[in-house]
């Protein structure tokens, strides 16, 4: 279960990463009137960020089916995440 755990950490942050890359890139964009992710790839970044951490937080705080589901929700977050803005 620790390396379940220890994946889904990692994806988890690779989101708050990626979260804040689409950030970056959008406030960069606009000061320098250059098209860039729109409001709605930002608002989606953001919103599977936090959803994913509190995912991880869950599953790093208990122990057994709960810590499973918790790491699984942050897979699906991800993987939602990933089809919706990156490849859809």
């Amino acid at each position: 279960m620790r390396v379940l755990r220890g994946l889904s950490g990692i994806v988890a942050g690779g989101m708050f990463v990626l979260a804040l890359v689409v950030v970056g890139t959008a406030v960069i964009a606009a000061r320098r009137d250059f098209p860039g992710p729109g409001g709605e790839s930002v608002t989606w970044h953001i919103a599977a960020s936090v959803l994913g951490v509190g995912a991880q937080t869950f599953s790093d705080r208990h122990r057994g089916l709960a810590a499973f589901s918790g790491s699984m929700v942050v897979f699906i977050v991800a993987g939602l995440l990933l089809w919706t803005q990156w490849w859809g």
